[in-house]
């Protein structure tokens, strides 16, 4: 059976497993304990009944009005337990705190472009490609801002796909 909890400081040490895909960021140890201390809601580990580390999701609340949003800043799970719909639950439960406890107008995500096994699964969880975000990714690779619109934002506004693709400089960042 799989157990979800907040994460905690003892799973900085026990989560790199988890990051070696190469498709998976890794940041350094300052910035996940940001997310711990600031936004911990929206910070959860999934544990097998070995207290393994099987995955994770990192995420934040941020904007202003109509972009009052959830952000989903990672998610990744190990690859032994790929395809178990873990990445499916751990996104429902950020979605379930930015609609129902921060009253989030949307979530969103940046994806590589390339990154077609993810697209697929965030299409099927009900996301849209709202932009491209040329060299978003080191300065190379595309990135694609996927969202998914939270049951404060009635007329679906959030999700109208841009009709041109932005650069990094352009984002919005709170």
């Amino acid at each position: 059976m799989t157990t979800i909890r907040r994460f905690c400081c003892d799973d900085l040490l026990r989560f790199a497993p988890v990051n070696l895909d190469h498709l998976t960021e890794t940041f350094n140890m300052s910035f996940y304990m940001t997310y711990m201390a600031r936004w911990p809601d929206y910070f959860h580990t999934a544990l097998n009944p070995g207290e393994r580390v099987m995955g994770y999701i990192m995420g934040k609340v941020e904007g202003q009005g109509e972009s009052w949003h959830g952000h989903v800043t990672a998610v990744s799970v190990a690859p032994e337990f790929r395809r178990q719909k873990l990445a499916k639950t751990l996104m429902n439960l950020l979605e379930e705190i930015s609609d129902k406890m921060d009253k989030a107008y949307f979530v969103d995500l940046f994806v590589r472009a390339s990154n077609m096994p993810a697209i697929r699964m965030y299409e099927k969880l009900g996301y849209v490609v709202y932009r491209r975000v040329l060299r978003y990714y080191s300065g190379e690779e595309d990135g694609l801002d996927m969202r998914k619109a939270l049951s404060q934002d009635v007329d679906k506004k959030s999700i109208i796909p841009l009709k041109r693709p932005v650069t990094p400089d352009e984002l919005e960042y709170d």
